[in-house]
């Protein structure tokens, strides 16, 4: 953490880091990064989960925050692992960071390494889930804690826009297996910025058509169950307030919910304010 001298007071704290660290430091760290994304990349092949997310975690203690792209393709790393855990809320953030990182990559950064060593840069394994195949490892893993090359524009566009999708890919799976209305209608948000991908593999874009064909009834299903668990509450709230009056909602005849959110109800010739509606004749 910088001081309140520090020359830079009110900058990111990926600025400020990239300024105080030198470069020799930059490179020793990230160096120590991949050579711990190795080793987690190797536990993800043996499918110690657990493990490889430790040490995914340590690979991120040691890469320099402004390193946008390598700190992602830990990040969607984290995500996979989490999917195969059946942790799915882990993995929606772990996604979302990767997407956030990957927002900051059009800023230059200092000694960033490509896509490979990261779980994203061979074919995928066949798994037991068949929407696995996101899952994928690299089995030459070790070799990326060589001396990395920085990649040309082009690769790294490539490379960049690569693991967006997979992180998207994680993410859209994440939400539609942890269900409900909100996760829900995200999934079907991801996965229309997915089809609106050109390069997808077939098997993502098969995958892509399948849930853009499947999630708008199970959105719409979640939905109405929270609205009809949402109204059930309230109806309970105003019983509790009506109560005292020797009055319940089933006085009130529910009349139209208008924009102001005020809802508007008739009992006899009673005006009744509560504090979330205002009933009238």
């Amino acid at each position: 953490m910088q001081g309140p001298d520090d020359k830079h007071h009110g900058a990111s704290p990926e600025l400020k880091e990239a300024d105080k660290l030198t470069t020799e430091e930059v490179a020793a760290l990230l160096q120590e990064s991949l050579a711990i994304k190795a080793e987690a990349n190797a536990l993800f092949s043996s499918r110690d989960y657990h493990n490889a997310l430790a040490r995914y975690d340590d690979a991120l203690a040691s890469c320099p925050r402004h390193l946008a792209f390598d700190r992602a393709v830990l990040l969607s790393n984290v995500a996979a692992a989490h999917l195969q855990l059946e942790q799915w809320t882990e993995a929606i953030k772990a996604a979302s960071d990767a997407l956030d990182a990957l927002d900051g990559e059009d800023k230059p950064t200092c000694g960033a390494t490509s896509e490979k060593g990261s779980v994203d840069d061979k074919p995928p394994e066949p798994a037991d889930d068949p929407t696995a195949d996101e899952e994928i490892i690299s089995t030459g893993a070790q070799s990326s804690a060589s001396q990395p090359t920085p990649p040309s524009p082009s690769t790294r566009k490539s490379d960049t826009a690569r693991i967006r999708t997979k992180a998207l890919l994680r993410r859209a799976r994440a939400r539609s297996q942890a269900g409900g209305w909100q996760n829900l209608a995200g999934a079907e948000e991801d996965y229309r910025a997915l089809a609106a991908i050109p390069v997808l593999t077939p098997v993502d874009a098969r995958t892509v058509r399948d849930q853009l064909k499947a999630l708008p009834p199970r959105t719409k299903a979640a939905q109405e169950a929270e609205m009809s668990e949402m109204w059930g509450k309230l109806r309970n709230l105003g019983d509790g307030i009506l109560r005292p009056f020797g009055l319940s909602t089933q006085n009130f005849q529910m009349g139209r919910l208008l924009s102001s959110s005020l809802r508007f109800c008739s009992i006899d010739s009673w005006t009744v304010t509560a504090p979330f509606a205002l009933f009238v004749r």
